[in-house]
């Protein structure tokens, strides 16, 4: 399974953010580090192989209050911390998603046609709401407890409710 080229990027991009000196051992120790030492990526691993029964889950991951949508398509580099009270229901997400707790991403109107779409290396803050048929762009960093219901562009920081442009990222 560590062979799977999005779970590796999970824990790569996991490793690094998390600056752990793990990132020098070899692949399987990495994913075995991560499997013992951080619950939260064991969620995300047992949501990535879909086998909600898998007979060594309990051993990594006790309940975790956390939904993600089997819908929802995530590239690699899916980061979460403290994921308890989360639902997540996109069309897609990209590479390098960071989230915290309290997240909402959903529909609008109880319609899955009007779901968001989230792009590359997007940093969301604890209790966040993101609902609608709405574009967020790559490289954006979300405050937390925003609300955002319009379309957000690239390389922004926003917050708020409803969330706004506090700040723009220089593309260096």
């Amino acid at each position: 399974m560590v062979k799977n080229s999005v779970i590796q990027a999970d824990i790569q991009q996991t490793l690094q953010v998390r600056g752990s000196n793990a990132q020098a051992y070899p692949l399987k120790k990495q994913f075995v580090h991560l499997m013992l030492y951080y619950p939260d990526y064991a969620y995300i691993f047992f949501w990535r192989i879909n086998k909600p029964s898998y007979r060594w889950k309990n051993l990594f991951v006790d309940t975790v209050h956390c939904k993600i949508f089997r819908s929802t398509k995530i590239a690699g580099g899916l980061i979460c911390y403290h994921p308890f009270a989360s639902v997540i229901n996109a069309k897609s997400i990209g590479r390098n998603f960071q989230f915290r707790n309290g997240l909402t991403i959903g529909n609008k109107g109880n319609n899955n046609h009007l779901l968001p779409v989230i792009g590359d290396d997007v940093t969301v803050g604890a209790q966040v709401v993101i609902i609608g048929d709405i574009s967020i762009g790559n490289n954006v960093i979300i405050g937390a407890g925003s609300v955002v219901v319009k379309d957000v562009p690239s390389n922004c920081v926003i917050a708020g409710n409803p969330a706004q442009i506090i700040r723009h990222i220089d593309e260096a």
